[in-house]
């Protein structure tokens, strides 16, 4: 019987996998299923099977049926508790509402009886306290209305206002207080009696005022200051104060201006900047003489309004110094005169060189001719000491006004301000006219002029420029000059730089060290470097006169002359500005320095800004003088010292002999009645004694940092050369030979590196080679021969190293 025949003839359906457990016995089929059997026995065993889970199906739903009855059971006992809890929640119930329902009532009814007496007592209380209130009331209107009777005690009266004012105005015009208050004696509503007494009151003590401020009667001035706030006039009060400060701020203000018969007193330098600072003085110290009063009888910020109103007689009075200042200084003349002055020595200096007949170069003027009288005619047009008189007086001035811009900053700042938080500047100051007019009258003016100033400076300092006499490269001939030995306009210039950025400084005002800092740079960046780059170029250039030959020596000093000249006006400036910075090394306590511009700069980011400006001054400066020291170097290495060096090197390596061994050169050295040491030492003593030769007379020209610059561009040159020269010898050295060339080599580089000892990393390739070439066979091999990177920090490659080993003949 085949698998796919079935007794009904039917073919089977088609079946899919169940890998779910048996829901009745909770386990799958473990048997052999019928639908897997392809014989007989396949089929009588699945069919044995499937009889064995019947028995065990069968076996659980009987076992099922015979526990139904006592779930029955179960079930009947749980009906017949819930119905006896039923009957208990019943009688519980009724229980409750029996005994608590009356204890329930009356706790509502005291709960209602208590909130009722709370209501009545606060009422009482409010009917007291409004009773109590329009009993002050009354006291107040009757002692008001009996103080300006005839005792005439206004202290009284005021406090007596001040005492009605605390009353709440509901109150005062309530109907209560219309009817009680009212009397034979004051028959009037209590507000308005209130209301014509302060009216009264108020006009009483304005004459009194007046007459007290024009008799100079300061106490009584002051007695009635303090009533003012007390009859609810505190803004009258301080009105008419601000206009009597004003007054006197007006009338000290026009007496200093007054001057002697003949205007002398204007002609002072300061006159006007005394003025002002006179008229600063006087309204700080009526703020900070006069704040306490008003604060304590005003109230706390009510002093601003005062200084709201001095401001305004500053602007006023400070108006008419500066007018009046402008207008005797001449400043707009002076102005145009600078802005149109041509700066005719500077604009020529960079014109192509013009050659006269004589070959004398120009020192004192770029024309042809030009003389003292030619820069005469020049100065008649504007006169600098004028000029730095007026850069003196506007800084003065200029430092005044932001000690007043800092004293009411101090003054108008919220006190609930933290201690740390930069000053800002108030209103009262940046909108005020007087603020306006310094911007117009002082700040533009001081920036146009200073530039001027400094521009002129510079170009005066190049026109009396005058050169160290006496130099020399010879070394038998002595220097009388000091070092460092350079052109006398670095000294006039960097001691206009410092005079300069101080006075700047010294204004405190940003506005003005934002322009006259970067004006000095400049300045200095276009007119001085640029001067000296032209004199390097067409004035002192070392171009030898024949060719192949040297340049001559006045060429030479005067081109050191000129390098040393940059690199001591960098350090100057560089000095300059730690002394404006006040940077320095930490304090002995570890503690750092602070910044002492804070003092000068208070508002909020002035003193990053003004950082700033200066650290950019000094480092462009130094940047474009740092480039022009370097190739100015390149030129004076490659015209000078390496045209002198090759034959210091022919010289020393002359009769070099490295391929004798050591007896040979005993051998000569007896046949010549010669010293062997000193055959040996030949090629050091040559070389120093012509390095000494050419650098010393150079050296001392040369301030230190500039020759030791040039000893590294020399060095890097002798390296190369004297690395060719080691090569040369390659295969034609003997072993003695190749421990000489090391002992000269190492000779050489010791004379150029004296006094600087990192010159000696410049040779490090030639020193390698030599090492490598007279290194025995077993230390070479500790090495790791040609693969040692590890043991030495290597500047010669692999096959650098390996040529290296063959350096000495075999």
């Amino acid at each position: 019987m085949s698998a796919n025949n079935v007794p009904n003839g039917n073919s089977p359906a088609p079946t899919t996998k169940n890998n779910h457990p048996n829901k009745l016995n909770g386990s799958s089929p473990s048997g052999p299923s019928i639908h897997d059997a392809s014989t007989l026995s396949d089929v009588r065993a699945a069919l044995a099977a499937l009889h064995v889970r019947e028995t065990a199906v069968t076996g659980r739903l009987t076992a099922l049926l015979s526990s139904q009855a006592d779930l029955s059971r179960e079930l009947g006992r749980l009906d017949l508790l819930r119905a006896n809890l039923g009957s208990q929640v019943i009688a519980t119930r009724s229980i409750s509402n029996g005994m608590l329902s009356s204890a329930a009532d009356t706790a509502g009814r005291l709960s209602s009886r208590v909130k009722g007496l709370d209501l009545e007592k606060d009422r009482v209380q409010q009917t007291l306290k409004v009773v109590e209130q329009v009993a002050e009331l009354k006291a107040c209107v009757h002692g008001v209305v009996g103080s300006m009777g005839a005792p005439q005690d206004w202290e009284a009266a005021a406090g007596y206002i001040s005492r009605a004012s605390k009353v709440p105005e509901p109150i005062i015009r309530g109907g209560f207080a219309a009817s009680m208050v009212p009397s034979v004696e004051v028959p009037d509503a209590p507000w308005t009696t209130l209301e014509n007494a302060k009216e009264s009151l108020c006009g009483l003590f304005l004459r009194e005022f007046e007459k007290a401020a024009k008799e100079g009667d300061g106490a009584k001035v002051t007695r009635f200051f303090k009533l003012f706030p007390l009859i609810g006039r505190g803004d009258v009060g301080l009105d008419v104060y601000g206009r009597y400060v004003c007054q006197g701020v007006a009338g000290t203000a026009r007496a200093t201006l007054k001057t002697t018969p003949g205007d002398a007193g204007k002609r002072d330098g300061f006159f006007y900047a005394n003025a002002l600072t006179k008229l600063f003085e006087h309204i700080a110290q009526i703020v900070e003489n006069h704040g306490g009063l008003v604060e304590r009888h005003y109230g706390e910020g009510k002093m601003v309004k005062v200084i709201e109103r001095l401001q305004m007689e500053a602007d006023v009075q400070g108006g008419i110094v500066l007018d009046s200042w402008s207008d005797e200084r001449g400043v707009d003349r002076k102005l145009t005169d600078a802005k149109s002055y041509p700066f005719s020595f500077l604009v020529q200096s960079f014109l192509p060189p013009q050659r006269t007949l004589t070959g004398t170069p120009r020192m004192n003027s770029p024309a042809v001719g030009g003389g003292t009288n030619a820069r005469d005619s020049e100065d008649e047009g504007v006169d600098m000491k004028e000029v730095d008189g007026l850069l003196s007086e506007i800084s003065i001035m200029l430092g005044r006004w932001s000690l007043y811009s800092r004293f009411l900053a101090g003054k108008c700042k919220n006190p609930d301000t933290p201690e740390d938080v930069l000053l800002s500047i108030p209103e009262v100051v940046t909108k005020s006219n007087l603020s306006r007019k310094i911007s117009a009258k002082l700040t533009t003016p001081y920036n146009s002029l200073a530039l001027f100033f400094f521009r002129r400076s510079v170009e005066k300092a190049f026109q009396l420029d005058e050169s160290p006499t006496g130099l020399s490269l010879s070394l038998n001939k002595p220097i009388d000059a000091n070092a460092p030995y350079i052109i006398s306009a670095v000294d006039d210039v960097m001691y206009i730089v410092s005079a300069i950025i101080q006075k700047a400084m010294s204004t405190s005002q940003r506005d003005v060290t934002a322009s006259v800092i970067p004006d000095v740079g400049r300045v200095l960046g276009s007119d001085f470097v640029g001067m000296v780059q032209r004199r390097m170029r067409d004035e002192s250039y070392p171009q030898p006169v024949v060719q192949g030959g040297l340049p001559p020596e006045n060429k030479i000093i005067s081109f050191i002359v000129l390098i040393n000249s940059l690199d001591v006006a960098k350090d100057y400036l560089a000095r300059i500005i730690t002394q404006q910075l006040g940077t320095s090394s930490e304090q002995p306590n570890g503690a750092s320095r602070p910044n002492p511009l804070t003092s000068s700069f208070p508002f909020e980011h002035d003193v990053t800004f003004v950082t700033s400006a200066l650290n950019t001054l000094n480092s462009t400066f130094s940047l474009k003088t740092s480039e022009l020291i370097s190739d100015a170097l390149k030129v004076l290495f490659a015209a000078v010292i390496k045209q002198r060096l090759k034959p210091v090197l022919v010289e020393a390596f002359r009769d070099a002999d490295y391929w004798r061994s050591e007896e040979e050169l005993a051998e000569i050295a007896h046949q010549n009645d010669e010293d062997e040491d000193e055959i040996i030492d030949r090629v050091h003593r040559r070389f120093e004694h012509g390095w000494d030769t050419l650098m010393k007379p150079i050296a001392r020209l040369m301030t230190p940092k500039t020759f030791t610059a040039l000893v590294d561009l020399t060095a890097t040159d002798l390296s190369k050369t004297l690395e060719k020269r080691v090569w040369s010898y390659g295969g034609k050295t003997s072993a003695y030979g190749a421990i000489r060339m090391e002992r000269d080599f190492s000779g050489i580089v010791s004379t150029v590196a004296r006094g600087n000892y990192s010159v000696r990393e410049l040779f490090a390739r030639v020193t390698q080679i030599l090492m490598v070439a007279n290194m025995e066979d077993d230390e070479w091999e500790e090495l790791g021969g040609d693969n040692g990177d590890d043991a030495i920090e290597w500047v010669l490659n692999e096959d650098e190293r390996r040529r290296a080993r063959h350096l000495v003949k075999t």
